[in-house]
């Protein structure tokens, strides 16, 4: 019985090695897109407290520095919070990228993961017949042999 050999056998070393990096690429693209998301809420949180200051300070005696202040700290905020969107939208599209590259890379081991099993599969029915066959031959072999018998 001769050991079995799959051809292919590179292609599919090269092949988990580029799905293995593209499994860290859409990691990397996938913290990238939380800590996005995360800095987007910090900094609605942040806008929603400077905006019940202002709120707040409006029912008290107006003090133009602090409003002001208050004021300028906002318009950061809403400029920190369109900023953080961007990031986000930016990181979701490099999601998409990495997830679609991540799915071929993936696909194109699943091709060669499956012709090693069909060849592994043809591999084991030949070596089952040529197994039977010589089992015949042996058995044949003891039938067909004359007996001798001493008397």
């Amino acid at each position: 019985m001769k050991r079995f050999r799959f051809p292919l056998q590179p292609v599919g070393v090269l092949r988990a090695h580029r799905e293995l990096h593209a499994k860290e690429r859409f990691a990397a693209a996938v913290q990238v897109f939380v800590q996005a998301e995360a800095d987007l809420a910090a900094t609605l949180a942040r806008q929603h407290a400077l905006e019940l200051t202002l709120f707040a300070s409006r029912k008290t005696t107006y003090r133009a520095a602090e409003a002001a202040q208050l004021l300028a700290d906002y318009r950061r905020e809403c400029t920190a919070e369109a900023a953080a969107e961007r990031r986000g939208a930016a990181a979701r599209v490099e999601i998409q990228k990495c997830r679609e590259a991540y799915l071929e890379a993936h696909r194109n081991l699943e091709i060669v993961n499956r012709l090693e099993v069909k060849a592994r599969a043809t591999h084991r029915r030949a070596t089952d017949r040529e197994e039977q066959a010589e089992f015949d031959d042996r058995a044949g072999s003891r039938h067909l042999k004359p007996e001798f018998s001493s008397p």
